[in-house]
């Protein structure tokens, strides 16, 4: 039981009664432990399966890209760059030969904020009172700042379990906000928090509840009031032109059709280079196997997901009999032994093996047969997965739904959690009252610091 932060007073004749009198209210409430417990569990497990789906979404992001670069013409083309220091690029899609000149104004970047320093990682901040910090997207302008309405604000709880700058970067990182602890050449240490790259990607940091943890983590774009973080890098969007044509992006990859029809662009710095695709058989065995690395990672991590974070849980569990049925049936379209063929196999595990005998045989005999069993109109394994993985990250999809119905509990839990926290404050305030009054010790302390000089925290110290 936390309650050493409890049991302060101005002397020591007071401390005795103090300690005495916090160990009475702490074994008559004992029986209120069970709701505190529940609430702070229901909190961890709802982070950590928002967590659980944030990485879901970006395993299948991760796996489309590499999917969507087998559709069209992308199995039998290749894409070159005439300085790589500046871009690369792949081919996908419908993706033909030709040649493109591209000029780099501006590379994406993220926003980058940081706090003050502080003495430790595990320095105490503010009171531990339950505070809630939200953080919203968007643009930040001269208009002021605009929600971009496709991302969904997260909301961290900070209380007196995690309070302390380790503490407070666990719980953004739970909420799935990319945060780190930095240690200066003094020995401090301070947060730094990084967000998506693109313009429409700027945090906006609001915090209600205890007035330390607001002056410490809050952050508004038009600059309004005390800003507690301080912003390092802006947000910014990569800005290229194509043969003339302006292109903005709020990464440094372009996806397909995003720059030139059928090409994948991985921007690296500011400059020129020219883009040539060419039609290249050599280059199915190379896409195959990138393709058949992917998958194999994906499922590794649709595994490691169902042994925690998602355990049970029935967006990765469609995800995973889906992808794993296309591989067995092809859609209707792609016979098991037709891949068997071409050197294309699944393991027990539930990964694909690549027989390079079979699949270079395959190739030789015929390449545009081996072509159509993975891009061929829509029909094709890699065309059916890409279009699989779509379905699966839409916004009206069964992981966006979950992932709604989780901030809603979330919202919900922390609402529940600060009424508790309020009824049951007050009851042990009129406990310590009414057993100060019994000791006859003269002393009308209160239990979190509203007549107790020191006192500090929430009924969840004393409750665990």
């Amino acid at each position: 039981m936390a309650i050493n932060a409890l049991s302060t007073s101005t002397s020591s004749a007071a401390t005795a009664a103090t300690s005495d009198i916090y160990k009475r209210v702490e074994q008559t409430m004992m029986s209120q432990n069970s709701g505190a417990t529940k609430l702070n569990a229901a909190l961890t497990s709802g982070q950590t399966k928002l967590s659980g789906l944030g990485q879901l979404q970006s395993a299948l992001a991760s796996f489309q890209s590499v999917a969507a670069a087998l559709t069209g013409s992308g199995l039998s083309t290749a894409a070159a760059s005439s300085d790589k220091a500046v871009l690369t690029a792949t081919s996908t899609g419908a993706a033909k030969p030709g040649s493109y000149a591209i000029d780099v104004q501006q590379l994406a970047q993220g926003q980058f904020l940081t706090s003050g320093a502080f003495d430790s990682a595990t320095t105490r901040l503010g009171t531990g009172a339950s505070t809630t910090v939200k953080i919203d997207f968007g643009t930040a302008g001269d208009e002021g700042f605009t929600a971009n309405g496709t991302s969904t604000s997260k909301t961290i709880t900070i209380d007196s379990s995690n309070n302390t700058p380790e503490g407070i970067a666990a719980a953004f990182k739970a909420a799935g906000v990319d945060v780190k602890l930095e240690k200066g050449d003094d020995g401090k240490v301070s947060l730094a928090l990084a967000g998506q790259s693109g313009a429409a990607n700027s945090m906006r940091i609001s915090v209600s509840g205890d007035a330390a943890l607001k002056s410490l983590l809050g952050y508004d774009p038009d600059g309004a009031g005390k800003q507690g973080l301080k912003q390092t890098t802006a947000a910014q969007d990569a800005i290229l032109t194509v043969d003339g044509k302006q292109i903005n992006s709020a990464s440094n990859t372009l996806d397909k059709d995003k720059a030139i029809p059928g090409a994948a662009l991985t921007l690296a710095k500011q400059g020129k280079a020219d883009i040539t695709i060419t039609q290249d058989a050599s280059k199915i065995a190379d896409n195959l196997k990138s393709f058949v690395a992917a998958y194999n990672d994906l499922n590794g991590k649709l595994k490691t997901l169902q042994n925690g974070a998602l355990k049970g849980d029935t967006a990765l569990g469609q995800v995973t009999m889906q992808m794993d049925m296309l591989l067995k049936t092809g859609g209707g379209n792609v016979s098991t032994s037709a891949l068997a063929a071409a050197g294309i196999s699944q393991g027990k595990d539930g990964n694909l093996v690549v027989d390079d005998k079979k699949l270079q045989a395959a190739i030789t005999a015929d390449s545009s047969k081996v072509t159509k069993l993975f891009t061929n109109d829509g029909k094709g394994l890699a065309d059916l997965m890409n279009a699989k993985v779509t379905a699966f990250t839409d916004k009206n999809s069964v992981i966006a739904r979950e992932t709604t119905q989780v901030n809603k509990q979330l919202d919900t839990t922390n609402t529940q959690r600060a009424a508790l926290t309020k009824a049951l404050t007050a009851q042990a305030n009129a406990l310590v009252a009414l057993y100060t009054a019994q000791s006859q010790t003269g002393a009308g302390s209160s239990l979190f610091g509203t007549g107790s000089t020191g006192s500090t925290g929430t009924l969840f110290d004393l409750l665990g």
